[in-house]
């Protein structure tokens, strides 16, 4: 909530390509008009650490971009190259078709970040004003308070502000320079419910302008209901990108539910769709990519008692995706 905060911070975020309907990691898009992002086989080291591993990513304009990954993962680094604050090891970071450095400085990028301080003894106006005139074509100051909602905080002190209102000010600051892409890093992490719907129904009124919008976050369900497109790192790398439902259909699209009834479940692993298999005492939980076929097979064995037919959930494909055994 510094005066500082609006560009050029650093974010839990990052960015990335690998299996999803997204094309575009090639060079061939990084000089288009559409593009708001591009990295192309992107590294970054700390000492024998490799942070960011040949990362490859294209966020086209108009975009809003959820990045997942674990604490770790390499989503920091990647946007502290984004934002021009650390210089890439190797690969090539472009914003815009320009260094990030340029971007930044022209107002064309705003951030928001979790861990920033209150400036004592200035009302909210007064910090979006100061903030905004650093910017060569800002927002007007009403304007950018009511797309935030805090029109009527407006002349309270920023360092007087509950936690939700003072995450809400974090916001305003990094929209006060009218940027074309946001970053936002946990943008809901001290909000209530109400307070939380509030802040989406801002950002989506944000992103329909035709800005690109890209945060992370560690409410799932977020992602699913407000993202385009969610990219999923760990080690650096990327892991998958593309809509959630295309991630859900990648970890086993749906839950088949059954009691057993007593019967053994051994075949269940063969069954068709199947990719996996959990037993809770008499209660099987089957992953399927079929679930219809799978359905059908139970009712031919007779296993459809308490039967149950459920979406796979993001956390479950982000949890999947995220094991060990996929991030070798």
């Amino acid at each position: 909530m510094t005066a500082g905060t609006a560009v050029g911070t650093t974010a839990g975020t990052a960015a990335g390509t690998t299996a999803g309907t997204t094309a575009g990691t090639t060079a061939e898009t990084t000089a288009g008009t559409t593009t708001a992002v591009a990295f192309s086989s992107v590294t970054k080291s700390f000492g024998a650490v490799r942070a960011v591993d040949g990362m490859d990513l294209v966020i086209r304009r108009g975009e809003t971009v959820a990045l997942l990954g674990r604490n770790g993962a390499g989503k920091s680094t990647t946007v502290s190259l984004l934002l021009g604050l650390d210089e890439p090891d190797g690969g090539l970071v472009r914003l815009f078709d320009a260094e990030p450095a340029r971007a930044v400085a022209a107002g064309r990028v705003g951030a928001m970040l979790q861990d920033t301080r209150p400036v004592p003894r200035v009302t909210v106006r007064e910090l979006v004003g100061f903030v905004a005139r650093t910017y060569p074509d800002p927002l007007p100051v009403d304007e950018v308070l009511a797309l935030a909602g805090l029109t009527e905080l407006a002349d309270r002190r920023a360092d007087r502000l509950s936690g939700g209102q003072a995450q809400r000010v974090r916001f305003t600051v990094a929209l006060a320079g009218n940027p074309e892409l946001l970053v936002l890093d946990e943008p809901t992490a001290a909000l209530d419910v109400e307070a939380r719907e509030a802040f989406w129904d801002s950002m989506r009124r944000y992103a329909r302008g035709g800005n690109t919008v890209l945060f992370s976050t560690h409410y799932l369900e977020e992602a699913d209901e407000h993202a385009d497109r969610i990219v999923v790192v760990d080690s650096g790398r990327v892991l998958a990108d593309g809509t959630a439902e295309e991630l859900k259909r990648a970890a086993g699209g749906f839950t088949v539910s059954f009691d057993l009834g007593g019967r053994p479940s051994e075949g269940a692993a063969a069954l068709p769709g199947v990719s996996a298999v959990e037993i809770r005492g008499d209660r099987a939980r089957l992953r399927s990519d079929d679930p219809d076929a799978t359905v059908l097979e139970l009712a031919a064995r007779g296993l459809v008692r308490r039967l149950e037919v459920t979406p796979v959930s993001l956390n479950d494909a982000f949890l999947s995706l995220t094991s060990p055994e996929q991030s070798r």
